[in-house]
């Protein structure tokens, strides 16, 4: 919400800005020209005429300005809602994945060297059998609802995104792996205890959490690799857990996605 109300007082000043300084211009100009064209004519005749070329560009500049300056506004709000909208997964309000996958892969360009970091893998478990028993609106609670456990648990400077049906990542900024086995512990707590009833009686909720910590040079596609095997390895040894390895030291599984 503070961002949001500093990128509206940012645009307010930016209209403000804008109508004073195209009025200005316009008085200066037309000062100028009245002063060049009649400045032959006597003071008091210049008098007068710049009078005039100050209150008309006033009259009729200022809310010209005003007007067009608003228009901008309005386009430049359109347009970052439209971008937004783009960005986001419309059901949990995470990145959706093409946004994560950009904004992180760009993070990873830019980090100083030295510097860590994990990525996180999330898969809700048995989530088939709710939609199963419960419907598909109820699934779309679960998901509502562990996004928000997720995001419970997030620093600021975290990301997180929809990677599709009802798997999450997640970015951790500068954390070693037993930060990231932390937080990602957190995160599995979370969803366990988030309030789910869709039939009147609590139902628990339970994520499997698979990642990789690094430090120094890294690419998403070999983090995104390494988190999703360590996910599935963690599917396949019961579910309702995290695995977390370092990206130096890890051990290869090759296990296939069940159906």
């Amino acid at each position: 919400m503070p961002s949001k109300t500093l990128t509206a007082l940012q645009s307010w000043s930016s209209v403000g800005r804008w109508t004073l300084f195209g009025t200005g211009a316009c008085v200066l100009v037309s000062v100028t020209f009245n002063a060049l064209m009649f400045g032959d004519l006597g003071s008091a005749a210049l008098q007068r005429s710049i009078i005039s070329a100050v209150t008309l560009p006033v009259l009729l500049g200022l809310p010209l300005f005003f007007y067009m300056s608003l228009r901008v506004r309005g386009l430049a709000i359109t347009n970052l809602r439209l971008g937004l909208v783009a960005r986001t997964d419309s059901l949990t309000a995470c990145l959706n994945r093409g946004a994560f996958t950009n904004r992180v892969s760009t993070l990873l360009a830019q980090r100083p060297h030295g510097t860590n970091g994990a990525l996180l893998m999330i898969d809700a478990d048995n989530f088939k059998s709710i939609n199963d028993l419960f419907g598909h609106d109820a699934g779309d609670e679960a998901l509502t609802i562990i996004a928000r456990s997720i995001r419970t648990i997030l620093r600021s400077g975290d990301l997180v995104g929809r990677m599709g049906g009802e798997e999450f990542g997640v970015y951790l900024p500068d954390v070693d792996q037993r930060s990231a086995e932390a937080i990602a512990e957190r995160i599995r707590r979370s969803v366990n205890l988030a309030v789910f009833a869709p039939d009147g009686q609590q139902r628990t909720l339970s994520v499997s959490i698979g990642g990789v910590a690094f430090e120094g040079p890294a690419g998403f596609s070999e983090l995104f690799r390494i988190a999703d095997q360590r996910l599935y390895g963690a599917k396949q040894t019961g579910r309702n857990r995290v695995t977390v390895v370092h990206v130096n030291d890890h051990p290869v599984i090759d296990l296939r996605r069940s159906a």
